[in-house]
């Protein structure tokens, strides 16, 4: 897929779907959405996930699985994006108070050595 023709802001029908984006070599500034479709801007946090892409591939299956179906509960999430280079998971969402923790503890439960290593909240 042609980063390029990737939307810079979400459609209002975008839905984050089972499985997170993989696509070595485009700079997440392209990808990440910075406002939603009203013109608000996101917040974002960065999860980093120790040596995920030394483990095994069933246990980089199973946390992919589970993170994307604890993104998919939650209405705010408009973006995630798993880098397996670095291994960190980024998420934008619209704000809601308290929201990034809520999330945060929900990934941890399936893979409990997920650590937050940056947040932006663009209130």
């Amino acid at each position: 897929m042609d980063p390029s023709s990737l939307p810079r802001d979400p459609q209002p029908e975008t839905r984050l779907r089972i499985g997170l984006q993989m696509q070595p070599g485009v700079p997440l500034w392209k990808l990440a959405p910075t406002r939603d479709q009203d013109g608000t801007r996101l917040c974002d946090f960065m999860v980093l996930i120790p040596s995920l892409k030394s483990r095994q591939a069933v246990y980089i299956g199973n946390v992919h699985s589970h993170i994307a179906v604890t993104l998919e509960r939650y209405r705010e999430v408009v973006f995630a994006n798993m880098d397996m280079g670095l291994n960190v998971l980024w998420v934008s969402h619209r704000y809601r108070r308290g929201l990034m923790v809520e999330i945060l503890s929900a990934i941890r439960l399936g893979v409990p050595e997920a650590v937050l290593v940056a947040h932006n909240t663009r209130t």
